[in-house]
């Protein structure tokens, strides 16, 4: 056997070896994480409370916006809070155009659902009153079970900023 075809059958052997995947259990070198806010060169971000905090704080900084006893025993279906979590979302979001200047907090305790927000001061207050009674109702009547509204008013979206990376 020549030297060239001891290089073509090592050619072959190798474009065989090559051409299957193999598992490799090695730790990835590209790492991203989710919920962390990465600065933006040459750009200022704005972080609200709930945005700064990663998600490593969620049980010690953020728990209060986390009361949920819908899945204890014999509780809603989990599948049933995720999807009037995400009713009540939009519902509030279409209502409340433009004026939550945080993140819509739904608490549920026991069989009441308490909805928590920051709203900037942009209507009257006897809109904002209308408003209130309007989305408590509805939403009462909806998902047969006492709704209440826990709204906390600001002059503009920018005092909730709470660092800026």
């Amino acid at each position: 056997m020549g030297l060239a075809s001891q290089i073509r059958s090592v050619l072959v052997v190798n474009q065989n070896i090559l051409s299957k995947r193999y598992l490799h259990a090695s730790t990835a070198l590209n790492k991203t994480q989710s919920g962390h806010y990465r600065p933006i060169p040459n750009r200022p971000q704005p972080l609200t409370y709930e945005m700064a905090n990663p998600p490593c704080y969620i049980k010690h900084r953020k728990a209060w916006n986390s009361w949920n006893t819908s899945n204890i025993k014999d509780g809603n279906r989990p599948s049933e809070t995720a999807v009037e979590d995400l009713f009540i979302r939009n519902f509030m979001t279409g209502t409340w155009h433009n004026l939550f200047a945080s993140e819509i907090i739904i608490k549920r305790q026991h069989n009441m659902i308490r909805i928590a927000g920051i709203v900037v001061r942009n209507i009257l207050p006897i809109k904002m009153y209308f408003l209130i009674g309007y989305t408590e109702e509805l939403l009462t009547y909806w998902l047969h079970c006492p709704v209440k509204l826990e709204l906390v008013t600001t002059n503009d979206k920018e005092d909730t900023i709470y660092k800026i990376i």
